[in-house]
């Protein structure tokens, strides 16, 4: 064991209580050999320079696998709206004999339209004539 030096330093009468109840919880045995990890660690945290670059596996690992989740559930709703659209094309393509030429402008509209209105604009606002794409 290396030779250890004395080093006083102040801090707040709260934090000073709450380092005397908590000092145990991360398997210390001494209030010093707790600070001495808490030093140790924020000075490998500035040492990182950015703070991505020093999370520990466990939190990275847990990260990793909640974005897994979401991107499985984002996935599976994606799925299934693209199976209600296919379905609703289907069934008015099945229905009304639309000419290619007015297929090609509505494509230019909608996109037109899902520009300007960032993928918010609803049915009902084009019904009621909202869309100020609408030429």
């Amino acid at each position: 064991m290396r030779e250890k030096v004395k080093f006083a330093f102040y801090m707040t009468p709260e934090l000073r209580e709450e380092l005397e109840s908590r000092y145990t919880e991360d398997g210390s045995t001494s209030q010093t050999a707790f600070a001495e990890r808490a030093v140790r660690f924020y000075l490998d945290y500035l040492s990182a320079g950015k703070s991505q670059l020093y999370l520990p596996d466990a939190i990275r690992t847990v990260m990793e696998g909640q974005m897994g989740l979401y991107e499985q559930r984002l996935s599976a709703l994606l799925f299934k709206q693209a199976v209600e659209m296919d379905m609703m094309m289907r069934t008015l393509c099945d229905t009304v004999d639309l000419p290619e030429e007015y297929l090609q402008k509505q494509r230019a509209r909608s996109i037109k339209s899902v520009k300007a209105t960032n993928g918010q604009l609803r049915l009902e606002q084009v019904a009621k004539g909202v869309d100020e794409s609408r030429c």
